[in-house]
């Protein structure tokens, strides 16, 4: 099929309002949806402590603003100390589904986080992240949280950079992105500061690892 074609069915197809430009999640989850979902994980991991500690899998998500493939394949191999770094594997991108190994700023928080799991070598999270994205999902429907994704964490994480003032560089470094214009649309969002300074899960968290 020819490049003239294609650009034809393309055109009549939006014509016929049967396809168009996917339009950008906005959504963000507010302090108090994080902690329902927060207390729910560390409720339901405390009743068994086999099952996949979503509490912490979600707190390293929404500062890491990694996506779930992306955390279940973080060893602790992959993570430099002494620059705060991570080697994120096979990063989603659109022309290059393997191999698009990028080396990303690691957050201070989001290394709390990690370290709130067993230290050893190997796999940071181990487990499935089809399983991740099926227990997120589960919680919200549980607990009447309305259309949140655990792909809005990444924008969460992400969003947050930007009210605390970094720069489109900056915040690139943390999430990945290649294309500086990708994170346009973050750039209407004014320094606020940080909402999650003195946030109360920390403390939830942390005395969940000392039981």
């Amino acid at each position: 099929m020819s490049r003239d074609v294609a650009q034809d069915g393309i055109t009549a197809a939006r014509h016929l309002k049967l396809a168009g430009k996917s339009q950008s999640r906005t959504r963000r989850p507010t302090l108090e949806e994080i902690d329902r979902l927060l207390m729910y994980f560390i409720e339901t991991h405390t009743r068994d402590k086999r099952s996949l500690p979503m509490h912490i899998v979600m707190t390293f998500a929404m500062f890491s603003s990694r996506r779930q493939e992306e955390i279940t394949r973080i060893t602790w191999e992959d993570f430099h100390e002494a620059d705060m770094t991570q080697l994120v594997r096979d990063m989603k991108h659109p022309g290059q589904k393997k191999g698009n190994d990028v080396r990303c700023e690691t957050p201070p928080e989001a290394l709390r986080a990690m370290q709130l799991q067993p230290h050893r070598k190997g796999k940071i999270f181990p487990y499935n992240s089809d399983t991740v994205s099926r227990r997120f999902t589960f919680a919200c429907k549980f607990l009447d949280i309305d259309d949140l994704h655990f792909h809005d964490l990444r924008h969460e994480a992400v969003s947050r950079l930007f009210e605390m003032g970094r720069t489109i560089p900056q915040a690139a470094a943390v999430s990945g992105h290649r294309s500086w214009q990708s994170l346009q649309r973050y750039t209407h969002l004014r320094k606020t500061g940080d909402k999650y300074d003195d946030w109360v899960g920390w403390k939830r968290l942390e005395n969940r690892k000392s039981m």
